[in-house]
């Protein structure tokens, strides 16, 4: 057998290897048992901000009770009338004991619209929850699968590495070798791509690190050891809402983005300031107040006993120059109620522009995912082995065999990447998609992962 056929045959069974390893999608690491699934369920049940978002509603829910009551009354005790010479209580018709008693009563409505407006704030907080859980789900999801990103790179490309070591011992080998036909600069140039990849290993394990750490920001709240608990190594399933099945109607997602938790939580936030016009133009209401006192009176100096006095009344204010003060407090109301509707309107766009580019960018990953699978991945694998044929019968160059390796790794890297930013796509969607419980979420605050997974 001669030189050029042993190469050809030695670097040929290589390739084979190589590529039977890389389409290969699973590979377990040894107590794994933490899925995406589990890891989101973990994040949304010890998020302190849930917790603490619970504390304010109910803290709201207390202020409602008090807001109804009346103000508390107003005691005096005084003494009056008292003669400055002698300072005898018995010595002047008129010295007295004066207790008093006053109570106010607010404008008009003022208790109920208060108590309705603080209710109406609190129950925004239970979307606002449910809003939280499906952003804890989408960012964890996002992590949870840039962190498998990263850890299937660097399984590609050590699984590469070990051919890039053979095609630098073959080159050597040829290099060496009388007949070789392998210059200098071939072996160089292997020895550079194997450098390459040793960089980007670095590169990758350094993100992988990062992203393994920001995941743990939201799981290490809990009581679960994530040390050696998380199966990042396992691509996680993810489906798009049912009402995606088909292709959607611009009615049909416009009516579920407008159940989204978030613009629920808005709906609300604006009946509250409806609200508190309402409260304000009871400013222009007069506030009542009725007093009332008792006063006691000693014997006279001759022991004559003296009628105490009792006397009552009743108050009120007059708002008659309401322009410099009614009239601009009304219109301040009445502009933030508007500048929350305007609030709500933006938001709303701004969850339909997410979806249109969301969805768009999803036809297109699934277009790029079809051609890599059907035509791409072939078409490069055939070029690496034709470039390795042509080189073993002294038909080409090496540096082609190298480059057409380098493509065939990076093409299959560009197809994981596809796959996972086709899954970061569909947790986009899923979150802006959640609305179909709302309800239910918003009356149990319940922790649901709002998150659709096979």
């Amino acid at each position: 057998m001669c030189a050029y056929s042993y190469i050809y045959y030695v670097v040929r069974a290589v390739l084979l290897g190589v590529m039977g390893v890389l389409l290969s999608t699973t590979s377990v690491l040894s107590g794994s048992n933490l899925t995406l699934t589990d890891a989101v369920h973990l994040a949304q049940t010890n998020d302190p901000w849930l917790e603490g978002n619970v504390h304010m509603q109910q803290a709201l829910e207390a202020d409602s009770i008090g807001a109804a009551q009346l103000p508390d009354p107003t005691v005096s005790v005084g003494w009056i009338n008292v003669p400055t010479d002698t300072f005898d209580n018995d010595q002047e018709p008129m010295t007295q004991l004066k207790v008093g008693i006053n109570q106010v009563f607010p404008r008009g409505d003022t208790r109920q619209l208060k108590q309705k407006q603080i209710q109406q704030t609190s129950a925004r907080y239970p979307y606002m929850r449910a809003d939280r859980r499906a952003k804890v789900a989408l960012t964890v999801s996002q992590q949870w699968l840039d962190a498998y990103r990263y850890g299937e790179s660097i399984r590609l490309i050590e699984q590469d590495r070990k051919l890039f070591e053979q095609l630098v011992e073959v080159a050597l080998s040829s290099y060496s070798s009388v007949s070789g036909s392998t210059s200098n600069q071939d072996v160089v140039r292997a020895q550079l791509e194997l450098t390459r990849l040793e960089d980007r290993l670095l590169q990758l394990r350094m993100q992988q690190d990062i992203v393994r750490e920001q995941l743990g920001e939201w799981l290490e709240w809990g009581d679960y050891s994530t040390e050696h608990s998380l199966a990042i190594d396992q691509l996680p399933s993810i489906t798009l809402p049912a009402v995606l099945a088909t292709q959607a109607d611009v009615a049909t997602v416009s009516h579920h983005l407008r159940s989204h938790p978030l613009i629920v939580g808005m709906d609300q936030k604006i009946t509250a300031s409806e609200t508190t016009v309402a409260l304000r133009q009871q400013l222009y209401k007069p506030q009542w107040g009725i007093n009332a006192s008792y006063g006691f009176r000693q014997d006279d100096q001759l022991g004559e006993d003296r009628a105490d006095f009792f006397s009552i009344g009743v108050q009120f204010d007059l708002p008659l120059f309401t322009d410099k003060r009614q009239d601009q407090r009304v219109r301040s109301a009445t502009s933030m109620a508007e500048a929350v509707k305007t609030e709500k309107m933006l938001a709303l766009r701004a969850l339909q522009a997410q979806f249109e580019a969301s969805y768009a960018q999803l036809q297109q990953l699934n277009q790029r995912k079809a051609l890599y699978k059907d035509r791409l991945l072939k078409e490069i694998d055939d070029q690496a082995e034709a470039a390795l044929g042509a080189y073993t019968h002294d038909r080409g160059d090496f540096s082609e065999v190298v480059r057409a390796r380098i493509v065939a790794l990076n093409a299959r890297i560009d197809q994981l990447n596809i796959e996972v930013d086709r899954l970061k796509v569909m947790a986009q969607i899923n979150y802006l998609f959640a609305s179909s419980e709302v309800e239910s979420l918003a009356a149990a605050g319940a922790h649901h992962p709002e998150f659709h997974h096979e």
